[in-house]
C-alpha cells in the first residue's frame, strides 16, 4: 500500500498510514500513474453521472482496503514474524516489509494497466476483494520468514488490484465539480480504516491466523458490495504508457524548480513518519513503559482512534484555515515542524503518557501536512495538461521512502540497541521536510 495524493486516480488515493502501513500503515506500495492519466482528461469523470451512493461505497471500499493494511502488517504480521524469531524480529520485520513493499510499487502500476486495457474497474474489485480471503488463510498457515515473505506479497499483489481499480473510480465516475467530496469519502477512510485495522488486530492478536481470515472477509465483503451497487458501464481501453516515457516524464517534472522542492519536501517527511510507524508495536513492546495491565496489542487500540480523530481534525481545519489565510508553505511548514515536535516526546521519555501526546500530536502534524501539501502540490505542477501524470510522478515520493523506511528504521535501531535513535533520525527527516518549502517560489 502506498500513502498517494487524493482526487488523482490511480495514482492517488488518499493519505496513508500507518501501514502504519508498515506499508501500509506501507502501508502498505505504489499507485499506478495509468490510471490517473487515464481520468486526466475528465471524460469519463465530467460526463459521466455518479452512481447514486457512490460516496459511501468509496468509503467503505477505502476502509476495508486500510483497515487491512494497518491491521495486517501493523499488528498481525509483527506477531506472526515475533513467534517465528524473537530474538532477530526486528531485522525480519523490516526485511518482510522492505521486500513486500518493492513488490507492490512494482505490481500496482501494472494492476493499474490492466484495468485500463480492459475498460472496466468492478472485476478488477472483485477480484482483488476475493481473492483477499485465501491469500490471508495462506499468510496465517506459514511458520517460516521466507514463506512469510512470499505469502505477504501475494497479500500485496491482491490488494493492488483491488486498490488499482478503487482509486480509479474517482476519476471515471465522479464528475470534476464533485470530486471534493469524493475525495473526502476517500481520505476518510484511512482514519476509520486505520481505527478499525487496530481494533480488529489487538482482538485477534493471541489468534493471529483468525485475525488474517477477518481481515480477508471484510475486504472481501465489501468488494461483493461495491460491486453489486457501484454499477458501472465499459469504458474504451487505454494503451499503457510506455515505460520509456514513464522515466522521460518522471525526469521532466523534476526539472521543475518549485515542484521539484514539493517532491523532495513530501519525501523527507513520509519517510520519517513510515520509519516510525512501521515498527509501532514493538516500540510499545521493547520501549514504552505501559501501565500494568496493558498489552502492547491493547496499546495500539487505544492510539490508533486517538492519532484518526486527531487527524481528521486537522485534516479539515488545517485546509480551511490554509484557504482562508492563502498561505500554503506556512502551514505545510508549521505541520512537519509539529510531527518533528511530536517525534522527540517518546524520544525523551518511555512513559505511556508520553506515547498518548505523540499519538495526538503526530495526528495532528501528519494530518494538517498531508491536507494542505497536496494542496500547494497541485499549484505547483509544472503543466496543467500534464496534471494527472506530474502528480503521479509526485506518489513516487509517497511510495519511495516506504519501501526505503523499514531498511532504514531496522538499521538505526540495530545499530544503537534501541529505539530512542530511530525517533531522533525521524525527527531530524521531519524538519527537513519542513524547511524543503521554503525555496518554493511560486506559493505562498
Amino acid at each position: 500500500m502506498a500513502l498517494s495524493s487524493p482526487g488523482t486516480g490511480s495514482s492517488g488515493t488518499s493519505a496513508a498510514s500507518g501501514s502504519t502501513g508498515p506499508s501500509g500503515p506501507s502501508g502498505p506500495s505504489g499507485q499506478s500513474g495509468q490510471s490517473g492519466t487515464s481520468g486526466s482528461s475528465g471524460t469519463s469523470g465530467t460526463s459521466a453521472r455518479p452512481t447514486r451512493g457512490l460516496l459511501p461505497l468509496l468509503l467503505a471500499g477505502n476502509t476495508a482496503m486500510y483497515a487491512l493494511y494497518i491491521g495486517v502488517p501493523g499488528m498481525l504480521l509483527a506477531l506472526q514474524i515475533e513467534e517465528i524469531d524473537p530474538a532477530g524480529k526486528v531485522a525480519n520485520f523490516g526485511l518482510v516489509s522492505g521486500i513486500s513493499a518493492i513488490f507492490a510499487t512494482v505490481f500496482n502500476p501494472v494492476a493499474g494497466a490492466l484495468s485500463d486495457r480492459s475498460g472496466r474497474r468492478n472485476p478488477w474489485i472483485l477480484a482483488g476483494g476475493l481473492l483477499a480471503l485465501p491469500v490471508m488463510l495462506l499468510l496465517g498457515g506459514v511458520h517460516t520468514i521466507l514463506l512469510v515473505t512470499i505469502a505477504w506479497c501475494l497479500g500485496q499483489a491482491v490488494m493492488n488490484v483491488y486498490q488499482a481499480a478503487l482509486t480509479s473510480v474517482v476519476p471515471d465516475r465522479v464528475p470534476v465539480a464533485a470530486r471534493g467530496k469524493a475525495s473526502a469519502a476517500v481520505g476518510l477512510g484511512l482514519p476509520i480504516g486505520s481505527t478499525i485495522g487496530a481494533l480488529v488486530g489487538a482482538a485477534f492478536s493471541e489468534h493471529y491466523r483468525t485475525g488474517y481470515l477477518v481481515f480477508g472477509a471484510i475486504v472481501a465483503a465489501t468488494a461483493v458490495v461495491f460491486t453489486v451497487f457501484a454499477r458501472e458501464e465499459r469504458m474504451p481501453a487505454k494503451a499503457p504508457l510506455p515505460v520509456k516515457e514513464q522515466i522521460t516524464a518522471f525526469g521532466s517534472a523534476l526539472k521543475d524548480h518549485d515542484f521539484r522542492w514539493a517532491f523532495i519536501g513530501r519525501a523527507l517527511l513520509v519517510l520519517g513518519y513510515f520509519a516510525v510507524a512501521g515498527f509501532q508495536l514493538y516500540i510499545l513492546k521493547d520501549h514504552t513503559v505501559l501501565p500494568a495491565g496493558l498489552t502492547a496489542e491493547g496499546a495500539v487500540a487505544i492510539l490508533a482512534p486517538l492519532t484518526a480523530v486527531a487527524m481528521v481534525v486537522s485534516t479539515v481545519l488545517g485546509g480551511w484555515l490554509s484557504d482562508r489565510f492563502d498561505r500554503r508553505k506556512l502551514f505545510v511548514g508549521a505541520s512537519a515542524a509539529l510531527a518533528a515536535v511530536a517525534l522527540l516526546i517518546p524520544a525523551v521519555s518511555t512513559s505511556w503518557t508520553a506515547m498518548l501526546a505523540f499519538a495526538v500530536v503526530n495526528g495532528l502534524g501528519f494530518g494538517c501536512y498531508m491536507a494542505v501539501d497536496t494542496a500547494l502540490v497541485t499549484m505547483v505542477l509544472p503543466k496543467a495538461e500534464d496534471a494527472a501524470r506530474d502528480m503521479g510522478v509526485l506518489n513516487v515520493a509517497n511510495a519511495g521512502p516506504q519501501i526505503v523506511a523499514p531498511f532504514v528504521a531496522s538499521l538505526v535501531v540495530s545499530l544503537s540497541g534501541g529505539y530512542t535513535a530511530l525517533f531522533l533520525v525521524a525527527a531530524v527527516l521531519s524538519v527537513l521536510g519542513a524547511l524543503a518549502v521554503r525555496p518554493i517560489r511560486s506559493v505562498r
